[in-house]
């Protein structure tokens, strides 16, 4: 089964997360196929906090694929500010 969840990136105590399409069965941070946004939880200023491709989410939620609950929430805010930007 094909997954929309998050990756860890970024340094000890600051973490930043690409959100990945990838197959269920890779690890965590193992091979994806396709990275479509990213998600920094510790953002501050004018730095982004979600950033995210709705329309390839979109192309792969039609073709199958699942998204993990966080990443559905991040999928709303994003949704939610795209028509606002």
């Amino acid at each position: 089964m094909v997954k929309i969840r998050l990756t860890r990136g970024g340094a000890k105590k600051r973490p930043f997360y690409h959100i990945i399409v990838t197959d269920s069965r890779s690890a965590r941070d193992g091979r994806n196929i396709e990275r479509v946004g990213f998600y920094n939880p510790v953002a501050s200023g004018q730095e982004k906090r979600v950033e995210l491709n709705v329309e390839r989410v979109q192309h792969w939620l039609g073709h199958g694929a699942q998204m993990t609950d966080k990443v559905a929430d991040l999928y709303k805010q994003a949704a939610k500010a795209a028509p606002a930007a």
